[in-house]
This record gives structure tokens, sequence and C-alpha cells, in this order.
């Protein structure tokens, strides 16, 4: 699936760790920023609100590549690996500001109905909408 969105997001000076680059721990808010931006831009609701389609994360991972450096901003690039009746995965790609790859993420979302307590299938509009997404 080639279908990609893109999140710029501002490095932080809190973010250093004492080796002077980014740590590890903040690339995982950012690709939380950009799962919740995905999510939301397909339909599903991030917030657990009340007869509301939600998620939960089934598994999070990231690989480095390139340590990240203060000041400076990133883009977070996202899209669906696969997705099957429950469930689906989020590959992200996080480039520095010269546009080098510093990490390579991965999310799997199941589908979850907060008030049933269960997950669900993925709904025919949320799977439409990262089909349009893909042409």
């Amino acid at each position: 699936m080639e279908h990609t969105t893109e999140l710029k997001i501002q490095l932080d000076w809190s973010e250093m760790d004492l080796f002077g680059h980014i740590n590890n721990v903040a690339y995982f808010k950012y690709i939380q920023a950009a799962r919740v931006n995905y999510c939301q831009l397909i339909g599903i609701n991030t917030y657990n609100a009340h007869d509301k389609l939600s998620f939960a994360v089934a598994a999070s991972s990231c690989r480095f590549k390139k340590p990240l450096f203060y000041p400076g901003t990133i883009l977070v690039k996202t899209k669906v690996e696969w997705i099957k009746n429950t469930s689906l995965q989020l590959n992200h790609l996080i480039l520095d500001q010269n546009n080098q790859i510093s990490a390579e993420a991965t999310d799997v979302l199941v589908i979850y109905d907060y008030e049933l307590h269960t997950k669900v299938n993925i709904p025919d509009q949320v799977r439409e909408k990262i089909q349009m997404g893909e042409k």
C-alpha cells in the first residue's frame, strides 16, 4: 500500500538525553503522534468517546538508524502495510531535517469497542478511506 501521510514535528530540548541526542523514548512519542494523526484521518476515534470506533495498540516497535539532535524538525511518514478483519499495521519512517532516515517503526492496531470490551471488524467506510488514499 503506497498511500503515505506526513506529520512534521519540532524536536524539543527536553527530549535530549545525557549524550546530547534525542532519547529513544521520544521516538515512541513521535510514532504515537503519527498513529493518532493517521487514525483520525481515516475516521477512527482516538479518545474512546461513547459509541465511537476506537483502537488498541497490539504491538509497537522501532528500529533506530541514526540519532536525532536538538534543535531540529522531523517528518514522520505513515502508511498502511496490511489490513486484516480486525487489525491493521502502520509503518512509520522518521526522517531528520536533512531527509535522512533516523528510524523505522511499526504499529499493529486492533479496532476496539471500549464499551463492549472487545475487538471488532474494521468497518467498510474505514477500509474504503484507506484504499482511496492508496491511489
